[in-house]
């Protein structure tokens, strides 16, 4: 008789039922950080009235947390790898909560920033640990697929959760109440994955790499503000100084990394076509949509003059689309291929986004509600199964680092998004003729340009809102064809370098 001190065998973990009640905790920090990101947009209106940040700051308050977090994912990726991830899961949860309640309090832009800044810090814990986990607790492929599909689908529903329960916050309390939300999530998280959450590691993972650290957060958030700063302001001297130390930095961490035995990140899984071709299609993917999806909710708001909680209702067919094709997208990419499933979903939401350049002031919900259901459904199919690509081709003592690519290439993508788009729109915004005796706030923002109309007589402040809202749809449709350009690209890399991947 096989004593009950013995290890379980590889089988007897991959039947221990406890991996689904866990990675119904891992879910719960996805739906944390996927609520997050989307209250956001709809509180910018509420925050432009508030704080009164100017366009620049408002890309700032909209991108710093994704600036930060991909500047350090793949250190926290790799801290996870070395001290346990459930360790550092619940501890980032914990800080998570914490730093919430600074956001929701901010009395100013600055502090404001400051807060999303820290929150980045705590959030860049959470996402390479769920997926390293699941990476651990799942050995079967299909059960991997299928787990990782629930992951990417309560991203998905956290995504049209958020704009609901926000939009309700709206009604009824002030804007930082949609910070609060978190810390229900967080105590729930915590208190449950103490008990469900099995601990894994590296066995050997050898020192970490404070350097490799420094360098790789100085390289990205330098490069990342260089864009940004030269879509807004152009090629200046300290955007240019501060672009070439990010490149800088980010050389030096790759050089440094092929010299380690035991790196941060091991730079030889790019040589894999399938890991490279997936990552860069979340990149490009995540960057054409982000920019449109930060300044959507403005415009259902500020333009259409929907209340919060309907803008909020308005998103949601995104959402339903990306989960319904989230539980699927292992099985389709099984019958018929990676590469497939994977240009086709970025193919369909290019096509989406090119439709969105049509938007007027007066659009019916029946053509954005279709878009909308289209690009969720296409970036379902392709966030599950490029997660599975990236997962699947990786040792398990690397898991937490491929993990971290993989939510590196999305948080990149975020922040090149609203850095480039976004600054579409403002500059294209900025330039509109006001009637006299405007506010310059109103050419820092559209929610600027309302604030400000209150104020005006009835005849300029009609005039007013007539000119800055057709000056911010003319830049929603120029980011919405930029955005249609890059997913159209995307699918079209993807089919090449995903030729021959499979599940």
């Amino acid at each position: 008789m096989t004593s009950t001190l013995q290890p379980a065998s590889a089988e007897e973990v991959e039947k221990r039922p406890g991996r689904w009640l866990a990675l119904s905790v891992l879910v719960l920090a996805v739906l944390l950080v996927a609520v997050d990101a989307t209250v956001l947009g709809l509180a910018t209106p509420y925050i432009s009235e508030d704080l009164g940040p100017s366009g620049i700051q408002l890309l700032w308050i909209g991108d710093i947390y994704s600036f930060v977090i991909a500047g350090l994912l793949v250190s926290m990726g790799s801290l996870g790898d070395r001290i346990g991830r459930k360790r550092v899961l619940l501890g980032g949860a914990t800080a998570f909560g914490a730093i919430s309640v600074l956001n929701a309090y901010a009395t100013t832009p600055e502090l404001l920033i400051l807060a999303r800044a820290l929150l980045g810090v705590a959030g860049a814990t959470l996402m390479p640990a769920t997926l390293a986990l699941i990476r651990n607790l799942f050995h079967d492929p299909r059960e991997r697929s299928l787990a990782v599909g629930i992951w990417g689908a309560t991203a998905s529903a956290g995504m049209a959760v958020g704009p609901i329960v926000g939009g309700a916050l709206l009604e009824h309390f002030w804007w930082g109440s949609v910070f609060l939300i978190n810390l229900p999530v967080m105590a729930v998280l915590v208190l449950v994955g103490i008990r469900l959450l099995p601990e894994s590691r590296n066995p050997s993972p050898g020192p970490w790499d404070l350097a490799g650290v420094v360098l790789s957060l100085v390289g990205t958030v330098g490069l990342v503000y260089a864009v940004k700063e030269a879509a807004a302001q152009g090629l200046t001297r300290t955007v240019l100084a501060t672009g070439l130390l990010g490149a800088a930095a980010l050389y030096g961490f790759v050089r440094r990394q092929l010299t380690l035995p035991t790196p941060l990140l091991d730079i030889r899984l790019f040589r894999s076509r399938g890991f490279s071709g997936a990552v860069l299609a979340d990149l490009l993917t995540v960057l054409g949509m982000s920019g449109l999806v930060f300044f959507l909710s403005q415009y259902l708001q500020l333009v259409q003059g929907r209340r919060p909680l309907e803008a909020g209702l308005a998103e949601v067919p995104a959402a339903v689309g990306a989960v319904a094709a989230g539980l699927v997208a292992g099985r389709t990419a099984r019958r018929f291929s990676v590469r497939a499933v994977v240009s086709g979903g970025l193919a369909a939401v290019g096509l989406a986004l090119a439709v969105l350049t049509t938007l007027g002031r007066s659009t019916g919900y029946p053509l954005l509600g279709t878009a909308l259901l289209i690009v969720g459904v296409g970036a379902g199919f392709s966030f599950t199964v490029t997660a599975d690509v990236i997962l699947a081709g990786v040792p398990e003592d690397q898991a937490g680092a491929a993990s971290a690519v993989s939510e590196t290439a999305y948080e990149l993508g975020a922040a090149l998004g609203i850095a480039l788009l976004g600054s579409i729109v403002t500059a294209t915004y900025r330039d509109f003729t006001a009637p006299a005796g405007t506010p310059p706030a109103a050419h820092e923002s559209l929610g600027g340009a309302v604030e400000a109309a209150t104020t005006l007589p009835p005849h300029t402040s009609e005039a007013l809102l007539h000119a800055a809202r057709d000056a911010f749809l003319h830049g929603l449709h120029l980011a919405s064809g930029a955005g249609a350009a890059v997913l159209l690209a995307a699918a079209a890399a993807a089919w090449f370098l995903l030729k021959g991947q499979r599940l």
